[in-house]
């Protein structure tokens, strides 16, 4: 083995433990796994978590601003018509990677009862703040709750679902589907 790092830093810890729990679930993410994919001792671990549980609740307060808040919390983001709105959060989540660890979070949650109830937080979060902005173009009921929860989904799936699609050719569909959930013409008719 090489020579060994003195110290990561607490964001050090949480890229090593996503990827983990992206590879593997949360029962990889232990601290001698992670501390030996960083090169540090597991000592260095304590600096910034009193123990694994401390690690994960805070995986999962991560987790949620870094993924989620940074968007509904953003100011500008407010000051745009809601189509420029949704436009400019899908090319988020794509350019940055936003939805890369959703679908491992899911899992994590149908293991966890207490991690569910957080993960479903983080989801009523999104689903409330797309449809501020869908309400906004005159959306309402049952309408408004489909074409919120399928804006929501495809953004949590990309990432998994289209891992092997370039980048380009998803930016290239982001006006299509952006049309799609916030025109009026894509209204369709319920058979009863």
């Amino acid at each position: 083995m090489g020579e060994r790092k003195k110290r990561a830093s607490r964001a050090d810890w949480f890229e090593v433990a996503l990827r983990v729990l992206a590879e593997d679930g949360v029962q990889a993410v232990k601290v001698e796994r992670l501390a030996r994919e960083l090169g540090i001792a597991r000592s260095g671990f304590y600096w910034h978590f009193k123990s694994r549980e401390d690690l994960r609740k805070q995986l999962l307060d991560y987790w949620a601003h870094e993924y989620t808040e940074i968007l509904s919390d953003n100011p500008e983001l407010r000051t745009l018509d809601p189509r420029a709105r949704l436009t400019r959060i899908a090319e988020t989540v794509l350019e940055h990677g936003l939805s890369q660890y959703d679908l491992s979070y899911l899992a994590w949650a149908s293991i966890d009862v207490g991690v569910a109830r957080q993960v479903r937080k983080v989801i009523d979060t999104r689903l409330d703040y797309i449809q501020a902005a869908l309400a906004e173009l005159g959306f309402e009921g049952q309408e408004l709750e489909m074409r919120s929860r399928t804006f929501v989904a495809y953004e949590m799936a990309q990432a998994s679902l289209y891992a092997h699609t370039s980048k380009r050719k998803l930016r290239g569909l982001i006006p299509y589907r952006i049309a799609m959930i916030t025109e009026s013409r894509w209204k369709f008719q319920l058979v009863s």
